[in-house]
């Protein structure tokens, strides 16, 4: 009578771990083993193991699952959390296999029958030519993540197409949602800017054109946004168009590096900076200086990684890199405030975001995992399972803290050192969207501000 697949798998994963497997494991016998409670990873296939046999570790691991040879029951960041919790025990060494680990392995692969060729790698993993973070290879990178389907991205997010980090100026109701969290955000960033009516904002790496739109509407800026998504591009100017703000707003098909417009009153990035490099960073740095006025404003939404946690990857790590975004390049905030120091800008204010983000993130994954059948009509079983796992780990990563988001405000001082910036704190940050929905309720905003202490 054969022997059960599970348990034999669970004995040599224990002993790898050095501590009992954190999850339940099901085979493809139907055999079960490993934790009495939690989700369960669904081997549905033999071939599972083989991928790691030939990428031992999350390459691997991922392949398998965006295959549709690994599952998971039940929450899957749930599942990854148990695992990143075994990771920070071991410390930074993590866990390393040693060769009669190995050597296990290889007999118990023979034993199931799953020794082999290599498998081919799932279709939606990222095929990049070219040099890093040349302008062709840009496009491609962006292309692979940006490009995949407005429609699918219009039933992911809210209505603004707002794909970044919201402002929740509150906890969720059914009153106070994601599309106000992201409102609030862009309120936010607004009034940092200082915008005023007549002003000339630039978006570098606009996205769909919610903040575009949302300063010409509420701010009265005129705004020219660039970015290198043909479908981000043709939404956004259809928006545009639908809105009535075509002599207002510009959205162009253009890499940062080929901007040489008159600098600009006000320039804003929202989540681009993860897009350009290492090495191209301080590229961009300089760029975004050159393209403000002498006393205007910068604000930067950017992720940030590797200053705490067991994950210091700055790619995300090699699920992230060659699934999601292939190229991205992720650093402590201290090194990026480095980078744009050197530029010449000075930072005037950082404002870190990050639980922020996992209230952001799992709406997200709330509306894919809900509506799957529809995920599934718009990008096919392989995208899905890419973003559930996907905004499943970005979830916990920025609840674990190992990763960030930041707003850095800076300024570029004139010739003589001179920031032309208003002495009071608040007059330089604006007043927060929080005190307009307290004032709302409790009186005016002079009030609110009087009252909440700066």
């Amino acid at each position: 009578m054969p022997v059960p697949v599970a348990p034999q798998l669970a004995a040599l994963v224990e002993g790898v771990l050095g501590a009992p497997l954190p999850v339940r494991i099901r085979a493809w016998d139907g055999s079960e083993a490993g934790a009495a409670d939690g989700p369960v990873a669904v081997l549905r296939h033999r071939r599972a193991l083989r991928r790691l046999l030939w990428n031992p570790g999350e390459l691997g691991l991922a392949r398998a699952f965006v295959a549709g040879e690994l599952d998971v029951e039940g929450d899957l960041a749930e599942g990854l959390s148990r695992f990143w919790r075994l990771a920070r025990e071991h410390g930074p060494s993590g866990v390393r296999p040693t060769r009669s680990d190995a050597l296990a392995a290889a007999r118990l692969a023979a034993r199931f029958g799953v020794l082999g060729p290599r498998p081919h790698p799932p279709a939606s993993e990222a095929r990049l030519g070219g040099g890093l973070h040349t302008r062709r290879r840009d496009r491609a990178a962006i292309a692979h993540h940006y490009d995949l389907s407005n429609e699918f991205y219009a039933f992911l997010l809210d209505p603004r197409m707002a794909y970044s980090c919201g402002y929740w100026t509150r906890p969720a109701s059914p009153s106070y949602g994601l599309a106000d969290a992201q409102r609030d955000k862009l309120d936010l960033i607004c009034r940092k800017l200082g915008l005023r009516p007549g002003m000339r904002l630039l978006d570098v790496g606009c996205g769909w054109a919610s903040l575009l739109v949302h300063a010409a509407q509420h701010h009265g800026v005129t705004a020219v946004g660039v970015t290198l998504s043909a479908q981000q591009r043709a939404f956004g100017l259809a928006r545009v168009r639908e809105l009535g703000l075509d002599d207002r707003v510009e959205i162009r098909l253009q890499d940062y590096r080929e901007i040489d417009d008159p600098p600009f009153d006000a320039v804003a990035s929202i989540e681009m900076g993860e897009h350009v490099g290492e090495d191209n960073y301080p590229v961009y740095a300089r760029q975004l200086h050159r393209l403000l006025v002498p006393r205007g404003r910068l604000l930067l939404q950017q992720m940030s990684r590797g200053a705490a946690g067991t994950n210091s990857a700055p790619g995300g790590g090699a699920f992230m890199e060659r699934y999601v975004a292939p190229d991205m390049f992720m650093r402590p905030l201290g090194s990026t405030l480095d980078l744009l120091e050197a530029a010449g800008l000075e930072v005037v204010d950082v404002h870190a975001l990050r639980e922020h983000y996992v209230h952001t993130v799992r709406p997200w994954l709330d509306t894919l995992q809900d509506r799957r059948d529809e995920a599934v009509a718009l990008v096919g079983e392989e995208q899905y399972r890419i973003w559930r796992l996907y905004l499943a780990g970005a979830a916990l990563a920025f609840e674990e803290n190992r990763m960030g988001v930041h707003q850095v405000l800076m300024v570029r001082p004139d010739a003589e050192g001179r920031s032309g910036l208003p002495r009071a704190r608040r007059d330089v940050v604006g007043v927060d969207p929080a005190a307009d929905h307290a004032a709302a309720g409790n009186g005016s905003v002079r009030d609110v501000l009087t009252a909440a202490p700066r």
